[in-house]
């Protein structure tokens, strides 16, 4: 075992985390009663640990092939002569750029917080990989180990992180390495195929958009620091630039099922989980279905939590209200890594906000009220079942009638996204999408009831081509009209029996198909509609057919149930969160120039049926004072698709990302554009890279991919 040195080839600097000494105030929204709540509300405070924490800025943790993993660490002053536990996030994203205050807060009540640069990321050594790759979790296996053995550890680890971190957590877990105690897994998934990029055997806009996979064209590309690495760095930069590979282009190109998915997809086995799992989403991030899931499949100890949050960490949750996360997470930790009984596994499996209200574009507080089960699946959740009809959504099936739906590309502009990055991306009244789909409506509601779990749409169709996409909708209507999604999703038809062997349809043969929606926990109300609503395309959230598609839909066929939740008198005695609470950060940033507003931009042309969509936003040009870096970055796309023809999809978006610290001074651009035919992929990209507004650095890669049923 080892003590803290210094590294021999950089400055380590120590700064004791500043003890606030602030008196609780633990407020919560209302959990008896389901009202709105305020935007104007306060955040609470909560008093930091007595522990004081020095931060080490780098250590170095070597692997066994010889490459050393870049590391920072808050550490409590004492834990040499009182050793702690470890929680680490394991992500690719630069951890000199931190400057949240959530790992020094989380060690000032006793735990080493370790955040690597995954390999070939940020300053660590070694080349650039794809996501999830075997080496990152052989190293993660690896770097656990090295953890336990320091002498300030107890030899006890967690893992925890949001999206990246979330995934990496769930599968290192997969691997069951014996330092490792418990998770915590935030707005992430278990299962890469289908939920990103693929969805339903469909690519979703994160495939191709600023999202994700324009940035990530540009990530890996990023230059390690000087001050960690000295004047090896753009040694080091360039080697990495010259390996960068083109990773969408590989995602593109494994369009079903396969290995390249299965392998980091844990839930392949989830029988490879042994340590505690604390699964947490909100019901406005693109993977909030991983919770129920994992509680559904894993047998390890577990719980669940959906929020009406994004994809964020709940303690800055938007739309909120957001809650203090970071004491219910040292609840677990404490339970987990300390043997100390917090009471957090005497409490219901599975918390979810139960909503008045769907989240919509512009509002940033969600009516609603905590709601809890012991278990899930619950057996108190029972289905209703509704038949779509000739004449709406009805309680009985009446006599069979086809109804028509002639092909339009451009449904689904009302709800611009699969992943929403702000409130200002929320679905807006659905009625324009409606008004091109076929709806189904029940009679007005006569009493209030309450569903949580995934409502199913089975539908009786047909279609006329080989290829087809199929979007639902499940709608609440207002008596003015008003018409608010609940829940959706979408569905390649060759799909309908499998996502490793999808099959092409009959033209004209009935098929019935069994389609899940969403989770989604909301509270119908009395004197409004239940709508569900059917179409071909929903674009630009998700990527067109090859050809325009004709659906028919056997009215008196097709059924809806609901999961109706009962009443349950225990949800008034939940204990209550606290409000969203987030500690000061560890050290300023200082504003050199504003972030531009987000432009969002719908264009239509009427002679030519064309709709163009352009979105750009930049973040703020700020400086990181602790370590006198400034950095910013701007981000730009173009989505275009012809009404009449899904081979007009196309988009182009741009990411440009740099740093600037005295002689320092570095960019890099990413360009990616995607086009279709009714038989191809066709993509370019370009990676460049600057010093000093020189270029030092330039690559393009041109993939034609065939469309395999896709």
């Amino acid at each position: 075992m080892t003590s803290i040195k210094e590294d021999d080839s950089i400055s380590v600097t120590r700064r004791a985390v500043r003890q606030d000494v602030n008196e609780a105030l633990l407020t919560s929204a209302s959990a008896s009663a389901a009202t709105a709540v305020s935007a104007a509300t306060p955040p609470a405070k909560v008093r930091a640990g007595p522990r004081k924490v020095r931060e080490i800025e780098n250590i170095w943790i070597p692997m066994s092939d010889g490459t050393k993993i870049a590391a920072r660490m808050w550490l409590p002053e004492d834990a040499e002569d009182n050793p702690v536990p470890v929680l680490m996030e394991y992500i690719p994203y630069r951890k000199r750029e931190d400057t949240s205050g959530m790992y020094p807060y989380l060690a000032s009540y006793g735990y080493a917080c370790v955040r690597p640069d995954i390999r070939g990321s940020g300053d660590s050594e070694g080349l650039p990989q794809d996501e999830y790759v075997q080496q990152e979790q052989d190293d993660g296996v690896e770097i656990i180990a090295w953890l336990a053995k320091q002498r300030w550890c107890t030899d006890k680890v967690g893992m925890f992180g949001l999206s990246w971190g979330g995934y990496s957590a769930l599968q290192v877990a997969a691997r069951r390495p014996p330092e490792l105690k418990a998770i915590i897994t935030v707005c992430s998934t278990e299962d890469r195929y289908s939920e990103e990029p693929y969805t339903g055997g469909l690519i979703n806009e994160d495939m191709f958009g600023l999202a994700w996979g324009a940035r990530w064209d540009a990530y890996p590309a990023r230059p390690p620091d000087p001050a960690i690495v000295g004047n090896r760095w753009r040694d080091m930069w360039m080697e990495r630039l010259k390996n960068v590979d083109f990773y969408v282009g590989n995602w593109v190109s494994h369009q079903h099922r396969d290995a390249f998915w299965k392998h980091a997809s844990v839930s392949e086995d989830y029988g490879a989980f042994e340590c505690p799992v604390y699964a947490v989403g909100g019901w406005f991030d693109a993977f909030h279905r991983t919770v129920p899931r994992m509680l559904a499949n894993l047998k390890c100890p577990r719980k669940g939590l959906v929020g009406p949050w994004g994809h964020q960490y709940p303690n800055n949750g938007d739309p909120g209200p957001a809650i203090d996360w970071l004491t219910e997470a040292l609840r677990w930790w404490d339970y987990w890594l300390k043997d100390i009984d917090t009471g957090i596994m005497a409490e219901p499996m599975y918390r979810v906000w139960m909503q008045q209200e769907p989240a919509m574009r512009g509002i940033h507080q969600t009516p609603g009220r905590w709601v809890a089960e012991d278990t899930w699946p619950s057996p108190r959740i029972r289905p209703r079942k509704l038949y779509l009809t000739k004449d709406g959504l009805e309680s009985n099936a009446g006599a069979e009638k086809a109804r028509v739906l002639k092909p339009l590309q451009t449904v689904g502009i009302t709800a611009p996204g699969w992943y929403l990055r702000s409130v200002e991306d929320a679905p807006i009244d659905q009625r324009v999408d409606d008004a091109r789909s076929l709806t189904f409506d029940s009679e007005p509601i006569e009493e209030d009831f309450e569903i949580l779990g995934a409502p199913v749409v089975t539908l009786d169709l047909a279609v006329d081509k080989p290829v087809a996409l199929l979007a639902v909708r499940l709608n609440e209507v207002e008596p003015d009209g008003l018409s608010k999604r609940i829940s959706y999703n979408v569905l390649n038809l060759t799909h309908r029996d499998s996502d490793e062997f999808p099959e092409p349809l009959e033209a004209g043969k009935r098929y019935r198909i069994r389609l899940p929606l969403q989770d989604c926990a909301h509270v119908f109300k009395s004197g409004r509609r239940i709508r569900v609503a059917v179409s071909t395309s929903y674009w630009p959230a998700y990527w067109p057919s090859p050809e325009p598609v004709t659906l028919t839909v056997y009215g008196g066929r097709s059924e809806l149930e609901l999961p109706i939740r009962p009443p349950r008198a225990e949800d008034r005695e939940l204990k209550p969160f606290g409000l969203g609470f987030s500690p000061e950060p560890t050290s300023g940033r200082t504003v050199l120039e504003e972030a531009p507003e987000p432009t969002r931009v719908s264009e239509w042309d009427a002679a030519t049926s064309k709709l163009t969509i352009r979105n750009a936003q930049g973040s703020e040009r700020s400086r990181i004072d602790a370590i006198s870096t400034e950095s910013w970055s701007t981000e730009s796309e173009v989505k275009e698709i012809l009404d009449h023809d899904p081979t007009g999809a196309k988009i182009e978006a741009q990411y440009i990302t740099a740093f600037k610290r005295g002689e320092w001074n570095v960019r890099v651009e990413s360009l990616l554009c995607v086009s279709l035919t009714k038989d191809d992929f066709l993509l370019v990209s370009q990676l460049k890279a600057f010093d000093h507004d020189a270029e030092v650095f330039t690559r393009t890669w041109y993939r034609t991919i065939p469309r395999l049923l896709v």
